[in-house]
């Protein structure tokens, strides 16, 4: 009878696992593999500018606070540091190569040439030829410029220097060495004067009548209150100014109108003080009503005796602060004076310092000049003076200089009127404390 065989046992077959590829031998099933690792998170990409390096690199720190940072925050820092100094690196670069390709100045060369010259430096010459004459030639014909405005013009704006020029001229001198007071009020001002200097005494014998002697005799300097005014060119208004003039000017209108019309006024005082003839004006120092004491010849050469005579004209009593007053004409025509050796009779005096403007000095006393003195070549004129003029004559001034500001009168066209005044007057208080000098009638 045949054998019969045992049947075999059989194992169930694994389930294959992810990394296993290997074929199970036939007739078994393969075992199973170990589970796989999870892969490691990627790195981010470092931030492409600096602050974004920066602001990661401060978050890193701060975030940490006091603790230690993991490995993989310090990793991420070293990182950011290496990117950080590259970041730099390349800025810098950059910033040196904008500094060699940056023109500079004295490089006109370059720019004329910026890109590819032409071999004949055509447009070299016409553009230096352009700069000394301001006319193009055909290289530079299309160019833009400041003209015509279409062409660029209109892109340069007109500039403007903010200086007025004022044209001077003097006036006064006198003024400024004379008597003065001021007073509030308008009304006229008398003051006493006394001229003894006619009498003497006498000698008696006993028991015999004094001698006949004289009375005192005085009388009266009377100072007025004439008013200066200054104006436009309509008298009957004021010097008119329009609205648009005072809020565009570049300079303080009001204030340059002030100084103006105060200068007129005191240009006018001036010439009143030296020849004012009286009655609607002040007496004048050197008016036409008063007898010189020195005249000259016919022809009015100045010459030195001449100028003695003056001095002694004038009494000693006033020698101690006495001072010449005349016109520049008049100075100049006494510094042309030549002694016999050729040398001039009038030396500068050395007393200013070296550098400085010589003194004025004639005959040891000090010169003012006041251009309101006529020409010592005018007939008849009272050319100058020799004396104390502080004793010699007086300027009164009522109140203070006036501006008045309308701006009602004209306000329907926009505009504001001004006008100025100043009263004052002028007058001799003392005959005597000077000597005048007088040109000839022929």
């Amino acid at each position: 009878m045949p054998r019969r065989l045992a049947p075999q046992q059989q194992t169930p077959p694994a389930a294959p696992g992810p990394q296993d590829h290997r074929r199970p031998a036939a007739g078994r099933q393969a075992p199973p593999a170990p589970a796989a690792a999870p892969a490691p998170a990627a790195d981010p990409p470092v931030p492409a500018t600096l602050d974004e390096i920066l602001d990661e690199m401060h978050d890193l720190a701060v975030n940490a606070d006091t603790r230690t940072l993991t490995d993989d925050e310090a990793t991420r820092y070293e990182r950011l540091e290496s990117a950080l100094a590259g970041a730099r690196r390349s800025q810098n670069i950059r910033a040196r190569q904008n500094a060699y390709e940056t023109p500079m100045p004295g490089d006109l060369p370059a720019l004329v040439h910026a890109g590819q010259p032409r071999r004949d430096d055509a447009y070299n010459q016409a553009f230096n030829a352009y700069l000394r004459t301001g006319q193009p030639n055909q290289d530079l014909i299309n160019a833009q410029g400041v003209s015509p405005d279409s062409a660029g013009g209109f892109l340069v704006s007109p500039q403007f220097r903010q200086k007025l020029v004022e044209v001077l001229k003097s006036y006064g001198g006198l003024a400024g060495e004379v008597d003065g007071f001021d007073t509030a009020r308008g009304g006229d001002v008398e003051y006493p004067s006394v001229d003894d200097t006619a009498s003497a005494g006498a000698i008696t014998a006993e028991g015999v009548a004094f001698a006949t002697g004289t009375d005192l005799v005085f009388g009266t300097i009377t100072m007025k209150a004439w008013k200066y005014t200054s104006t436009g060119a309509d008298a009957n208004a004021g010097l008119r100014v329009s609205v648009e003039l005072l809020q565009d000017s570049e300079f303080d209108v009001e204030a340059m109108l002030a100084r103006v019309l105060g200068i007129r006024i005191a240009r006018k005082q001036a010439v009143d003080w030296v020849s004012g003839a009286g009655t609607t004006l002040p007496f004048g120092i050197a008016h036409a009503g008063l007898t010189a004491d020195v005249v000259l010849a016919a022809g009015n050469p100045i010459t030195y005796q001449k100028l003695l005579d003056v001095e002694t004209a004038l009494d000693p009593a006033y020698e101690q602060n006495a001072k010449w007053a005349f016109s520049k004409n008049t100075w100049q025509r006494i510094r042309a004076l030549l002694g016999s050796d050729g040398r001039p009779l009038v030396q500068p005096s050395g007393e200013a310092g070296m550098g400085g403007r010589p003194q004025r000095e004639l005959l040891g006393y000090p010169v003012v000049i006041d251009q309101g003195f006529p020409l010592s070549t005018t007939l008849n004129a009272r050319w100058g003076v020799l004396g104390d003029l502080t004793e010699a004559y007086a300027i009164r001034r009522v109140a203070d200089f006036t501006m008045v500001v309308n701006p009602f009168t004209r306000a329907n066209f926009g505009q504001v009127e001004y006008v100025a005044w100043e009263r004052a007057d002028g007058n001799v208080q003392n005959r005597k404390a000077y000597a005048l000098a007088q040109a000839n009638a022929a």
